[in-house]
């Protein structure tokens, strides 16, 4: 079975792979946002949502949502490591809807990466990737 997403006609196990791929990834830098957020469960449910929809648990306008709802979080954070910890996050609940979604998902981990690590060479100290 093939699902049309954005330009793209992949395979439905194929589109199932990509979203746990940009769940893993937004996954791997999510601490930032927590350490930052800790009470903000935003981000982290956007994920789990995506990781429902490969089940068949979710729907997909349920898993837009959870998507939407992270990208809100990353607006309520002032630190950069977080935003774009949460917005990798929503990027990757949003892959679900559009596969096109997953290279933002790459592409902001790396952002919240580098934001990171810039912070913390301040302090003197980089908190490695989980």
């Amino acid at each position: 079975m093939t699902s049309r997403t954005g330009a793209t006609t992949l395979r439905k196990d194929d589109h199932r792979a990509l979203v746990l791929r940009a769940a893993d990834v937004a996954e791997r830098v999510l601490p930032y946002f927590e350490e930052a957020s800790p009470k903000d469960d935003r981000p982290r449910t956007a994920i789990e949502a995506a990781r429902a929809w490969v089940r068949g648990e979710m729907e997909t306008s349920d898993v837009r949502a959870a998507a939407f709802a992270a990208h809100a979080a990353a607006r309520d954070t002032p630190s950069p490591a977080a935003r774009a910890a949460a917005r990798a996050a929503g990027h990757a609940a949003a892959t679900a809807h559009v596969a096109g979604h997953a290279v933002h998902a790459e592409t902001y981990a790396a952002t919240a990466a580098r934001a990171a690590a810039k912070a913390s060479r301040g302090r003197g100290t980089l908190s490695a990737l989980r």
